[in-house]
């Protein structure tokens, strides 16, 4: 039987830690729970299991219920480790995570919701599938396009942005931002 998503209990953003890497697209993920904290007035990041982690409230089916966000502090390629740790601490299965994460397959500023499948060369996704032990795990998809011309995946995705790429990648953020909280209130199921 193919497994279904359930209701959302930790919200994980993918990004690389340090200043240096806070505007670049790579750690969309990181930019899309910061919007979703200052929208639920997070004053309080605790470190925990490799990952700086809030918990908000949000109303589902009628009752408030906590969701933790987290952000793993290793790098992407390694995000798996203190995220199956949270994910245990909290007694939390794959199919209650909901992943954000960067995505050059899609066009820039888009925004997709998905379930299950592949990985599509994403190292944070792989280091994820491969410490749940599944790929049955919700995700955020955020569009940041391919890089132009003969540029590198990497570089393109971890160069800090300037100017008004700040501003749409912020944009984005927001948009992300808003497809989580419908995942969260409506389910993720509903946002397919």
């Amino acid at each position: 039987m193919a497994a279904t998503p359930k209701d959302v209990r930790i919200v994980c953003g993918l990004g690389n830690p340090g200043a240096e890497y806070a505007l670049t697209r790579h750690s969309a993920g990181f930019a899309v729970i910061d919007a979703l904290a200052e929208r639920h007035g997070v004053r309080y990041w605790k470190s925990e299991g490799g990952c700086d982690t809030a918990t908000i409230k949000i109303r589902r089916n009628g009752e408030m219920q906590e969701i933790l966000l987290a952000k793993p502090q290793s790098y992407m390629n390694t995000s798996g480790g203190p995220l199956s740790k949270i994910a245990r601490a909290h007694k939390v299965s794959p199919a209650e995570i909901l992943v954000v994460h960067d995505e050059v397959d899609l066009p820039e500023g888009r925004i997709q919701v998905k379930f299950g499948g592949g990985l599509n060369a994403h190292n944070g996704l792989r280091s994820i599938a491969d410490k749940l032990g599944t790929r049955d795990f919700s995700r955020v998809r955020c569009g940041i396009g391919r890089p132009p011309g003969k540029m590198s995946v990497a570089d393109y995705a971890l160069r800090k942005l300037k100017g008004a790429y700040v501003e749409e990648f912020l944009v984005m953020a927001q948009d992300a931002a808003d497809a989580v909280q419908r995942c969260l209130e409506q389910g993720v199921a509903s946002q397919l």
